[in-house]
């Protein structure tokens, strides 16, 4: 499927794409603002024939709902594709020594090998975290490296400081 990205200058990107069924939907991600995804006329594809209009906070839970799913999909298939890559999902449990702290402090790429690629806290992800990211008891850490990495990261996660 082919997703077309639009600049909008000022205002943000336009995400056009056809689904299987031939309805063509627009999505517009503004600076600020809400976002606006649009169904538009099979028969005008310049006229909308319905308009949602989400806030900030309805932006984010619609792609919290959808990219959750689709990054565990993704990773699957990534682990499937390349031998040796496994992904594993880690939780900071109480008494972590790294609850409370920044996950550069984990040094988990140095000391593993392994590579944490989200961290999901309730229902928000954090994709791609970086150094300076909170981990808070609780926290699932979505990682990606070898079988006996993930082993070495999941005893690292729960050592008792």
């Amino acid at each position: 499927m082919d997703v077309v990205e639009t600049l909008l200058p000022g205002v943000g990107i336009k995400y056009e794409l056809r689904t299987r069924t031939d309805l063509l939907i627009g999505i517009v991600v503004k600076r600020e603002g809400p976002v606006e995804i649009a169904v538009y006329d099979s028969d005008d594809p310049d006229q909308a024939r319905t308009v949602v209009h989400l806030d900030t906070d309805e932006a984010d839970a619609v792609a919290d709902i959808l990219g959750a799913p689709r990054m565990a999909h993704r990773l699957a298939d990534l682990s499937r594709e390349v031998p040796g890559l496994n992904s594993a999902r880690l939780s900071v449990r109480p008494g972590s020594p790294y609850a409370g702290k920044p996950l550069g402090e984990t040094r988990a790429r140095t000391l593993t090998g392994c590579s944490i690629v989200a961290v999901v806290r309730d229902s928000e992800i954090v994709p791609g975290p970086g150094p300076d990211e909170p981990l808070l008891e609780g926290d699932v850490l979505v990682a990606v490296g070898s079988e006996a990495g993930l082993e070495k990261l999941s005893s690292l996660l729960s050592v008792q400081g």
